[in-house]
């Protein structure tokens, strides 16, 4: 039968095996469907698929169920001896023919043998439950670092298609201040033979200026608006130039140069845009790997990536990760294990005790002598049995084989224990340099969207060259990939300590 106490850890793995693990709120909210829909799959319910699909927490998982299986075997009896011996030619004695002998014999080991033995295969057991919970544990912490990267992947494609967005608008100011230069080209071989006519043309742009330049600075919200405002701003300050008064004309003007440059960059990040798809393919092939499916089935990410919040108090933290971390628990029972084993040892080096029956078949005969009554009736015999370890070293070889291993064990703990104090330290380093960045890229962003939104207006006014522009946008866009980059590593950094402190 299987032992009690570890017939609940087999209940309690089952349903660790069937339930998600602890994921945000943010994360949640997707995995929540509207009426009447099927629900959207969310991290918790990869969760759960990987750990009843794949295969390594499947074996390793079926190995604990094996180890379990060792308990009643190793509390169990031997079989009794049964001995039977055959006269081929019957035997006289003075009570007759003796024809067989049947002898049954039981051998019991020493007072609390058996105990120990059932002992050292429960924590043998208790060693694959904790190995099985490494490995899961293992599992969850690769599809949330997976399931992180496929966000950063979204985020970053969303970012890019809107820089390409940004571009296009961008180069729809170009094509518009090409056009005003070029009309006003016109306008000028126009205005060399009527002076007064000139003086009537310059007078009009000047308050179609004005008022353009007034309607640029209202669009300071986003940079929609602003590339809006500046088109109307570069379509009028063409006119500036034919005022024919100084360098602000010269500058206004725009060239085609600028149209096909702002191309080249858009081809640029069209190509990155690619990039990033193919990436995302790669991601979603090892994300299916790890559920045990298809590579080619899609995975459904959220929107946007959100920063999880995670608080961490040094102290509680660490006494969790000595408590209940799978690798010191594993070791802890196997220094259990070979403390039960060596106390089983010595219990066999003390003598085994049979009980048995020995049953004698007799036959009658013609002529008894002596003894008429006792004439043909078998006979029953008790009978002992006492093993005799004598030889005395190979039980004392096993003795110090059982405690050299045991304190193998808990000099592997001690290391272990080291080991995860040196990793906490470095997980909870990167976590708070990541949430450092955040912040950072954060700031430089807002900064960097505020100087282009100001740089695509002094642009369109004539004040900025498109090369700044560009620099600009570029570094705008790089702030904001490195956020989603930092913000994926915060989240990675998060699974991680979930990861040592057994969550």
């Amino acid at each position: 039968m299987m032992n009690r106490k570890y017939k609940y850890p087999l209940v309690i793995a089952i349903n660790i095996l069937l339930c998600p693990a602890v994921i945000p709120v943010s994360a949640r909210q997707f995995a929540s469907p509207t009426e009447g829909q099927q629900p959207v799959d969310s991290l918790s319910v990869y969760l759960e698929q990987a750990a009843r699909n794949n295969p390594q927490v499947n074996a390793d998982f079926m190995l604990y169920k094996a180890s379990l299986e060792k308990i009643p075997q190793a509390g169990a009896f031997s079989d009794p001896e049964l001995e039977i011996g055959l006269f081929i030619k019957p035997m006289e004695t003075l009570m007759g023919k003796q024809v067989a002998d049947f002898t049954l014999m039981q051998m019991f080991p020493w007072f609390g043998t058996r105990k120990a033995a059932r002992g050292e295969a429960s924590e043998m057991a208790r060693m694959a439950y904790e190995q099985f919970r490494d490995t899961r544990n293992n599992l969850w912490y690769e599809v949330k670092a997976q399931w992180y990267q496929l966000c950063n992947l979204n985020e970053q494609y969303r970012t890019m298609k809107t820089n390409i967005h940004l571009l296009c608008q961008l180069e729809q100011l170009a094509l518009n201040r090409f056009s005003a230069s070029s009309a006003q080209a016109t306008s000028l071989s126009v205005s060399s033979s009527s002076s007064s006519a000139a003086k009537s043309i310059s007078s009009m742009p000047l308050a179609s200026a004005s008022g353009n330049d007034m309607a640029g600075m209202g669009g300071m919200g986003n940079a929609a608006s602003a590339i809006a405002s500046g088109t109307s701003i570069g379509t009028s300050s063409g006119g500036m130039s034919g005022m024919g008064g100084g360098s602000m004309g010269s500058t206004a003007t725009g060239s085609m140069s600028d149209v096909l440059r702002i191309q080249m960059e858009r081809a640029e990040l069209e190509d990155n845009l690619a990039t990033l798809q193919s990436a995302r393919l790669t991601a979603e092939a090892r994300f299916n790997a790890l559920l045990n499916r298809p590579s080619d089935v899609p995975v459904h990410v959220p929107d946007s990536l959100t920063q999880r919040f995670y608080r961490i108090d040094e102290h509680i933290l660490i006494d969790s990760i000595l408590t209940h971390n799978p690798m010191i628990t594993m070791l802890e029972a196997e220094g259990e294990a070979f403390r039960a084993k060596a106390k089983m040892e010595r219990r066999m080096s003390y003598p085994m005790i049979g009980i048995g029956l020995q049953y004698s078949l007799v036959n009658k005969v013609a002529d008894p002598m002596g003894m008429p009554d006792m004439n043909g009736k078998d006979m029953v015999m008790p009978m002992l049995k006492i093993s005799l370890p004598l030889f005395r070293r190979k039980y004392n070889a096993q003795q110090r084989e059982s405690h050299n291993y045991r304190v193998a064990s808990e000099l592997k703990r001690d290391n272990i224990q080291n080991q995860l104090q040196a990793e906490y330290i470095n997980v909870r380093q990167q976590l708070d340099d990541a949430a450092r960045k955040v912040l950072l890229y954060e700031q430089q962003y807002s900064l960097s969207l505020s100087t282009w939104q100001l740089m695509v207006r002094e642009f369109s006014a004539g004040r900025q060259s498109l090369t700044d522009v560009i620099q600009v946008e570029r570094q705008m866009l790089d702030y904001k990939l490195k956020k989603s980059e930092a913000i994926a590593a915060y989240n990675t950094m998060v699974a991680a300590m979930e990861k040592l402190i057994a969550r």
